[in-house]
């Protein structure tokens, strides 16, 4: 009886040990589960302020290996995709008058846009950025700026009388880099815009429409692909073809041009003030025929579906936002539309 009692007391006792470890280590995971938590949040944190420091440091760090201030062209691997962000912008100028367009011209390829300004007109950044290069180039540029931005393109300016900014400076989308002039390689004053990815030159009206003062999108999905076809329907879309005329009005405007911000005012007055759907939209503010209206894509939406929505063709939707008719829009992209040119 003594031996039985002995291994029943020894066997209540381990079981009791083996229950009391299980609770131990149940309590300790429901306690270190919340410190794991934290550990991952501050793991973030960091991670987005290491990123945030780099990008302060060099922008689109993930598309280019170099910083230089003397290169005024820096290469990188120009990715088959890429969606570039056009958000926060602000037009380099307010003139509405292209006078030469992106490709060949005389014989050499133009790479970027000539905007007509006046000898000391306020020449703005297109978006935020870093600046990467500041110098004269009398047979080319003359005096010019290079910004980098995050959203991967670079940003030139050239021909300027006066440069307002310095090498390594970061500067805010709408800051003043400089002054319109006739500078090097000109044979009148004019801006000189160019926007290049990874060191290629891309049409800057693939995302600049200077004629309406803004851009093409709230994004820009660049394919290598099809990069020369929607280079040419952007140049046909946003080119000189659709330049307004010579006049003070289209040249200077108000002096400033459009932003991000100002445009999100155009549309804030064109929606009601509570969430609806774009057709209960327009039926609640009908539009004129043909008025330039904007349609933010929503999840699933497609350019047939958002055709008939918005009351026109596939066709008319791509002529209007300068995209092919197989382009995919995502959740966000904000599209052009001609109200009720067509009844769905």
């Amino acid at each position: 009886m003594g031996f039985r009692k002995i291994v029943r007391t020894f066997a209540i006792a381990t079981v009791m040990a083996f229950s009391c470890h299980n609770a131990s280590a149940q309590d300790l995971l429901a306690h270190q589960a919340p410190v794991d938590r934290r550990a991952a949040s501050v793991d973030t944190m960091v991670f987005n302020r290491l990123r945030m420091k780099e990008n302060a440091q060099m922008p689109a760090s993930d598309l280019y290996d170099t910083w230089s201030n003397s290169r005024v062209h820096v290469s990188g691997v120009l990715p088959d995709e890429y969606r570039i962000d056009l958000r926060g912008f602000h037009m380099p100028t307010p003139s509405r008058v292209v006078t030469s367009n992106f490709g060949r011209r005389w014989g050499r390829a133009h790479q970027g846009l000539d905007i007509k300004v006046y000898i000391g007109d306020t020449i703005r950044a297109a978006w935020s950025g870093k600046v990467r290069v500041v110098k004269y180039d009398a047979r080319g540029y003359g005096k010019y700026v290079v910004i980098r931005h995050p959203n991967g393109l670079e940003t030139y300016y050239g021909h300027m009388s006066k440069q307002l900014v310095s090498a390594n400076e970061y500067v805010k989308a709408g800051q003043p880099i400089g002054l319109g002039g006739n500078t090097g390689r000109s044979t009148g004053s004019h801006l000189h815009f160019e926007t290049r990815l990874c060191g290629h030159a891309l049409n800057p009206a693939l995302f600049f429409d200077f004629p309406n003062q803004d851009i093409t999108g709230d994004f820009y999905a660049y394919h290598k692909s099809n990069a020369a076809s929607e280079s040419a329907r952007a140049t046909a879309l946003r080119g000189t073809a659709s330049s307004r005329g010579y006049s003070r009005e289209n040249i200077q405007g108000d002096g400033k041009g459009a932003s991000y911000n100002s445009r999100r005012g155009v549309e804030a007055e064109r929606q009601p003030a509570h969430e609806t759907s774009s057709r209960e939209t327009r039926q609640a503010r009908p539009a004129a025929t043909g008025e330039i209206q904007y349609h933010k894509v929503q999840r699933g939406e497609t350019l047939q579906s958002i055709a008939t929505a918005c009351g026109t063709s596939v066709e008319l939707l791509c002529k209007l936002n300068g995209i092919g008719p197989y382009t995919r829009v995502s959740p966000g992209d904000l599209l052009k539309y001609q109200a009720n040119l067509i009844r769905p």
